[in-house]
């Protein structure tokens, strides 16, 4: 293919504006108008793999387009040039990929002045990072979300071997680290948590002698972790939420002697609490939640008496609780909930804890039994209670002298009786979220405290009618009254006025609060609620198998949504080329609430440790997860009547996940900028009309687990490499014209391997997009100031610590903000 060289842009600006360029196309322009003057502002650039070679030069008039946001030179040849400081002019730049374009040399000290940067990529080129040092270049990029360094050299014998901090969390880097990281000798503190590192963990991180921190947590490392037995200073290592190889604890972790803070939840370890952790006694946090641990707690436990967290929730741990708790006298945070710990445990052994804030003992096999041989001065003042399925039968009385408490969670119990006025009177300025459902409560609906934000009650014994009253609880969420023998009207607060074949209600609109509505598997008959779109604060739409119907028009706001469902209706028509470009939250690239940075401790429970449970339809299997406000994003279109050509504005959405719009009649070719999707885990387009090749820019997808474009019209050889080694023939069957592995048809000659090339259409290559598989249903309704209601059996909120996923691949966790 020939080079396209002189790089030179033209801009007209004149009644019918022209963007024109020599053999490539411009990304979209912002069109503006003053008096009778008429301006173009070129605002996007997309120039990713038009086999462009040669320089850029210092004087081209790309550097004149100063209202410029967004920029792709990836995929090129610059022949080994310097990336042009005049880069430094376009000051408007949110974006700028200039992957595998072959630049090489020192990265211009200009790049660190656009300061409006949200996605830097660099990577796969010969660029060293020396003058700016690493620590140069990011220091004034405070909005940046996404660095792309791999294969960039970071090191340097003059700058930054002085180098003694890196700290660089959340910011997203999708790649190895660089081995060039290890010749930082002066390192201290390396923080590189939830940056989408890949890969293994680089073995010459050991050499950094001198660290005192190390945090790689949530990334997405696997293998083994590599010995750092040789970090004798460390005091922090965090390792959390990686997808290591199952295997035990490393015996290297017992010559870690200065270590006071140890975080492995989420990392696959398996057996016992091995005995060589007891050298460690210097130690004040553990947190080995989510593992596969076994057997008793080890005695030598309590040796540790500098501990101020201990977290080992959701393991496989069993035998009675010690009842030597009591000498941890420093311990701010407990959590041995999700075993199966078993005999008769007395309340009142942690009730001389006094610095003690969270206490989880929930789901466990244990009977606890409050012996009340407690005194009011030595009572801990608790921020979180957690006793769910603990076989209570009474409100505890300690509970009476509870001032502070935010979260109670006493579900799943067997107490009976009314619920006593006290329960809540000391915690009346300070109690957000309340759980007694699963239990025997009789009486009348008892009403929480004004600051309650989540109510949960249901599958108890009340009667009577819902007082007015509840219509006062301005920051309620979530309000679960479902399985009770209640009565009478609804207070007007909480009256939709629903009808459940006939139009949706319009009065939700009233409902300015509402972040979760789904009125799935209903038989509404009505077109698409556009109307919604004022909603602001709408996180979750599920409309699934319901009697809607008609084009979806025009373009609705939800700027903060993040997982739709439509599936299942009668939907039809085009959906307009830039429907989604007003999706604000699904485009962000920060996946999830999380940060491991935060304090182990935290002295305030969240409303997203608390998240409410959904079911998720996955290729026909209902599964239930319990963290439907933190599931990253999601798009359900399936299983309608769309034509027409998948919208281009699709790619805006950064954050998207999985994205399912089979069983349509979707025409035109497969879109090549899914291919930048980074974190796309589903994408399941079969049952359309589609036609062309499959892009090999799709092969980028590293998370992708499910790829499904069967029975379309596609042609060409299969793409290969990455992820496209593991989809079966199931992934492209009913495409008779294509060919290549794993199918058993060949390819004939030289076919095509690449995917086409974009169309002149340049916002559809302009942002990357994300993509999603997933059906989700989430049933219940939201009302007034009431975000969710609950009056049905499908959707329910359990928040005790038991936060778990009931399927790994799909959906990412809450991590508590007590972090682990």
């Amino acid at each position: 293919m020939p080079c396209n060289v002189n790089l030179n842009f033209i801009v007209s600006a004149c009644s019918t504006v022209q963007l024109q360029f020599q053999s490539f196309d411009v990304g979209y322009a912002d069109e503006s108008h003053d008096h009778d003057q008429y301006y173009v502002h070129v605002i996007g650039i997309d120039l990713s793999e038009r086999s462009l070679c040669g320089r850029i030069n210092s004087s081209s008039t790309l550097f004149n387009l100063v209202h410029l946001q967004r920029l792709n030179l990836s995929g090129n040849n610059f022949g080994d040039s310097q990336i042009p400081s005049e880069i430094a002019r376009l000051k408007q730049l949110r974006s700028l990929d200039l992957s595998d374009s072959g630049f090489s040399g020192q990265i211009p000290n200009g790049i660190s002045q656009l300061i409006q940067l949200s996605s830097l990529d660099l990577s796969r080129n010969s660029l060293k990072l020396h003058n700016p040092s690493l620590k140069k270049l990011v220091q004034n990029l405070t909005g940046l979300e996404e660095l792309h360094l791999s294969g960039v050299d970071i090191s340097s014998s003059d700058h930054n071997s002085l180098l003694e901090k890196v700290i660089l969390p959340l910011t997203r880097f999708f790649g190895i680290i660089p081995e060039s990281i290890s010749h930082l000798k002066q390192l201290k503190i390396l923080s590189l948590s939830e940056c989408s590192f890949s890969g293994r963990i680089p073995g010459s991180l050991s050499n950094l002698s001198q660290l005192t921190f190390l945090g790689l947590g949530e990334n997405h490392f696997t293998g083994s972790v590599p010995s750092f037995g040789s970090l004798l200073k460390l005091d922090v290592l965090e390792l959390t939420g990686n997808k290591f190889e199952k295997g035990r604890f490393p015996n290297w972790l017992g010559r870690l002697t200065t270590l006071r803070e140890l975080y492995l939840t989420d990392m696959n370890v398996k057996g016992e609490i091995p005995l060589f952790l007891a050298n460690l006694t210097k130690l004040s946090v553990i947190g080995m939640k989510n593992n596969s641990l076994i057997r008793r707690i080890p005695s030598w436990l309590f040796n540790l008496t500098q501990l101020t967290s201990l977290n080992l929730d959701t393991n496989q741990m069993e035998g009675p609780i010690p009842n030597t708790f009591s000498i941890f006298k420093n311990l701010e945070y407990l959590n041995l909930g999700g075993n199966n710990f078993n005999g008769r445990v007395e309340l009142d052994m942690f009730l001389g804890l006094n610095k003690l804030q969270t206490l989880w003992l929930g789901h466990n096999k244990i009977s606890l039994v409050a012996t009340n041989n407690y005194t009011i001065t030595t009572l801990p003042e608790l921020d979180t209670l957690g006793l769910s399925a603990c076989n209570l039968k009474e409100f505890p009385s300690f509970l009476r002298f509870q001032n502070k408490l935010h979260g109670l969670l006493l579900n799943d119990n067997k107490i009976d009786g009314r619920v006593p006025v006290w329960i809540w009177n000391n915690s009346r300025e300070t109690l957000e979220f309340f759980d007694l459902s699963h239990n025997s409560i009789t009486g009348q609906l008892p009403i929480p405290p004004q600051t309650t934000v989540l109510y949960d009650i249901s599958h108890n014994n009340l009667t009577g009618e819902i007082p007015s009253s509840i219509c006062g609880l301005k920051s309620l969420r979530m309000l679960d009254l479902s399985s009770n023998n209640m009565s009478g009207t609804l207070p007007s607060c909480l009256d939709l006025d629903l009808s459940f074949t006939g139009q949706l209600p319009r009065s939700l609109t009233n409902c300015t609060n509402l972040e979760v509505l789904s009125l799935g598997d209903n038989s509404f008959h009505d077109v698409f609620p556009s109307w919604m779109g004022t909603l602001a604060k709408i996180q979750v739409l599920v409309l699934r198998s319901n009697k809607l119907y008609g084009p979806i028009q025009g373009s609705s706001h939800f700027p903060k949504l993040r997982i739709i469902d439509l599936s299942n209706n009668n939907f039809s028509g085009q959906l307009h080329q830039n429907y989604f470009q007003t999706w604000s939250a699904m485009s962000s690239n920060n996946l999830g609430v999380s940060s491991v940075m935060r304090s182990e401790i935290s002295t305030k429970t969240t409303y997203s440790n608390f998240p409410y449970t959904a079911t998720l339809i996955h290729k026909g299997v209902r599964t239930e997860y319990e963290h439907i406000l933190t599931i990253d994003m999601s798009i359900d279109l399936s299983c309608n009547n769309f034509e027409g050509e998948i919208p281009a504005s699709l790619q805006a959405l950064q954050g998207l996940q999985a994205l399912n719009l089979s069983n349509n009649h979707f025409t035109g070719r497969v879109l090549p900028s899914l291919g930048n999707l980074k974190n796309l885990e589903a994408l399941d387009l079969s049952r359309n009309e589609l036609s062309g090749e499959i892009p090999q820019r799709l092969v980028q997808l590293g998370f992708l687990e499910i790829f499904n474009v069967s029975f379309n019209r596609l042609e060409g050889r299969i793409p290969k490499g990455k992820q496209f080694g593991t989809f079966d023939n199931n992934s492209y069957i009913g495409n008779h014209r294509l060919c290549g592995q794993p199918l058993s048809k060949e390819c004939q000659g030289h076919l095509k391997v690449y995917g086409l090339p974009p169309t002149s259409n340049v916002s559809e290559s302009l942002l990357p997009s994300e993509a999603i598989d997933w059906i989700i249903v989430f049933c219940g309704v939201g009302s007034g100031l009431v975000v969710g209601i609950v009056i049905g059996n499908f959707l329910h909120a359990k928040y005790s610590d038991r936060f778990t996923k009931k399927n790994e691949r799909w959906v990412s966790p809450l991590r508590n903000t007590r972090r682990n």
